[in-house]
């Protein structure tokens, strides 16, 4: 990290992250499904930071979606430059499975290269194939990572920096710690990024201090004014601790950190755990998404949540204690960073 014409008024932040991204704090928002909308894309872009497009999220999710073409993705990207001119980042999740939902992916990256953004960040699968796009249009790949194993097969594919999802994140959490993985990581050479357990300006300031070129954040963004996600998911997020996070394998197949109460469980269907450690385990994993994506779907439109809904967030839960404005958010983290 360098600090550029620093003096009284703080100075210029200038990390691997903030050069690749073009943006001026090396932070990040994550992509989130079902919660990265158009608004709260734009907000977080507008702070300082990059927030990344979810397509699923922006799309199917956020009313953009077209049935019959993918001009969904461009009518919500178009969306998000009616309120911000800020650089913007694209998520491509890439694992095995539908042929179909592949060839999407590969046209909704398309889109976003056609609409000016450069900055991709890759989830899952061979990245190979996004890189070869990406670069041929003078862009970056960011990927994510949990672990050297498949930190060295991004770096094969050609990625440019490595995501390192760690075991404090939401979502589809790792198994190491911030400390561990920068110590297991950091002699690849490319830029790592923390993801997992940045909820303040204290997580923030401890990841970069341990060499990392920036974070990547995602609960401290769901409670957010522009977030349309339901006012008791947000609720949720204020009112817990890092305590109340368990994981549970009922939304994707895969361990995911939620927000747990007395109903929670951590298993799923005992046929289903079965089936996930057979040569059937990725149609499987699209059936238990699928079903998921309708439930989140409706409870991000409004539906009431019921006992067998789950809130996914991670630890830093702990440090987040009010709903503000992304923007708010993102220019009070990076200013810490500088002044």
């Amino acid at each position: 990290m360098e600090l550029l014409n620093h003096g009284k008024g703080g100075g210029q932040l200038k990390t691997a992250l903030t050069e690749d991204a073009g943006i001026e704090y090396p932070i990040i928002c994550g992509a989130m499904y079902p919660c990265s909308n158009p608004e709260l894309v734009a907000a977080a872009s507008e702070g300082g930071g990059i927030a990344i497009v979810q397509p699923v999220s922006a799309t199917m999710v956020h009313g953009y979606d077209d049935p019959n073409t993918r001009e969904g993705l461009r009518l919500a990207i178009n969306r998000i430059r009616t309120i911000t001119d800020k650089p913007i980042g694209f998520n491509a999740l890439i694992e095995k499975g539908s042929e179909r939902y592949l060839n999407r992916m590969s046209e909704w990256i398309d889109i976003a290269l056609e609409e000016g953004i450069r900055f991709f960040v890759t989830s899952l699968g061979k990245p190979d194939w996004v890189c070869e796009k990406v670069h041929a249009m003078g862009g970056v790949v960011y990927h994510d990572v949990t672990n050297r194993f498949h930190a060295e097969k991004g770096i094969a594919c050609g990625v440019d920096g490595l995501i390192c999802v760690n075991d404090r994140a939401g979502g589809h959490l790792g198994q190491m710690s911030m400390e561990e993985m920068y110590a297991d990581l950091s002699d690849l050479g490319l830029p790592l990024i923390c993801a997992g357990g940045v909820g303040s300006e204290k997580e923030l300031k401890e990841a970069m201090k341990l060499g990392y070129a920036g974070v990547q954040m995602g609960t401290r963004f769901i409670a957010t004014d522009e977030c349309t996600t339901p006012q008791d998911y947000k609720d949720a997020i204020v009112k817990s601790g890092e305590d109340d996070i368990t994981t549970t394998t009922k939304l994707t197949g895969v361990p995911i950190a939620v927000i747990g109460d007395k109903g929670t469980k951590q298993r799923g269907n005992w046929l289903v755990r079965r089936l996930l450690k057979s040569r059937f385990k990725h149609r499987v994993r699209v059936l238990i998404t699928g079903i998921s994506f309708w439930r989140m779907r409706a409870l991000a439109r409004g539906k009431k949540k019921s006992s067998k809904d789950l809130w996914s967030a991670g630890k830093s839960v702990e440090t987040i204690r009010g709903v503000e404005s992304a923007t708010t958010i993102m220019r009070r983290l990076g200013d810490s960073l500088v002044n």
